[in-house]
């Protein structure tokens, strides 16, 4: 077992990360310890990374724990990246101070904008959650998971491209997918299985690129890439204009009476470049916390 220390020279609340966290019920969080079992692959290794609170939101720091040394410094890696320890919450937060979000970032600082524990599977549950309510897409995913996923340490690792593209429809339609929409998960892993989509390649590739390239996929649209860009690449200038609860959000915020135009929103969020991001995180947030 391994164990180590970090602290950062920022705000950052942890605490909020781990309330959304736990909106996902196949994260394991624990609120009273302030953790959280973070499931990471290496090849075809499969590692479970325990991340703890020490600190505060003004004075963070972590104790961070797994079980092979031998891959200690390459699962530091994947956790300082996933929770986007690099960015800077000073300069979010100054920067929205002149802007039309300040009162906004004034009540819920230090938000980062972290990523999810894995690019293939977060693309699988994005696609899984398209035009479908909170509560059914949360079940559908749960159904999938569990069926074709692997649970190590009480953790639930989501089933590889190689093994989704093994599944047939019929499987997915049983679970209560639509016969689209298991065609959209299962052809998706096909493609990467064949080598006609990588999704580390997309890594260097601008988000215009990224977005040409996929909504290419049968499939992917629009508001699925912006969410994979934001929530798998830790893009901080994306905004998901067609999100409800973004358009909710905003009408709480400005005290409008129906939800701002596609054109208002167009001309909003225009002043929030280049971090539209952390206001579309602040938004959201806004909204779950009441």
């Amino acid at each position: 077992m391994w164990q180590d220390k970090i602290e950062l020279a920022m705000p950052y609340d942890f605490d909020y990360l781990l309330f959304r966290l736990e909106m996902d019920k196949l994260n394991y969080v624990d609120f009273k310890k302030r953790s959280v079992l973070v499931p990471l692959r290496i090849g075809q290794e499969k590692h479970v990374v325990t991340v703890t609170a020490t600190g505060t939101t003004a004075n963070p720091s972590f104790l961070i724990e797994g079980q092979d040394k031998a891959r200690k410094k390459e699962l530091l890696v994947q956790i300082a990246d996933i929770f986007a320890w690099d960015q800077d919450l000073r300069v979010i937060q100054q920067f929205f101070a002149e802007t039309d979000l300040a009162g906004l970032f004034e009540a819920y600082p230090a938000t980062p904008l972290i990523r999810e524990f894995d690019p293939f599977s977060n693309l699988v549950k994005t696609i899984i959650h398209q035009q479908l309510n909170m509560a059914f897409a949360q079940t559908l995913t749960a159904r999938f998971v569990t069926t074709y996923g692997e649970q190590v340490d009480g953790v639930w690792f989501y089933p590889t491209a190689d093994k989704v593209a093994t599944i047939p429809y019929q499987e997915l339609q049983d679970m209560q997918f639509s016969r689209r929409k298991a065609e959209y998960v299962i052809d998706t892993a096909k493609k990467i299985v064949a080598k006609e989509l990588n999704l580390t390649s997309f890594y260097d590739k601008s988000d215009q690129e990224v977005m040409q390239q996929l909504t290419k996929i049968r499939g992917i649209g629009a508001w699925t890439v912006q969410n994979w860009l934001m929530f798998s690449l830790g893009r901080q200038d994306l905004f998901p204009s067609s999100d409800i609860g973004i358009q909710n959000a905003l009408k709480l915020h400005f005290g409008l009476e129906t939800k701002p135009t596609a054109a208002k929103l167009d001309e909003w969020n225009q002043a929030w470049k280049p971090y539209r991001s952390y206001a579309a995180m602040t938004l959201w947030r806004s909204i779950e916390e009441g």
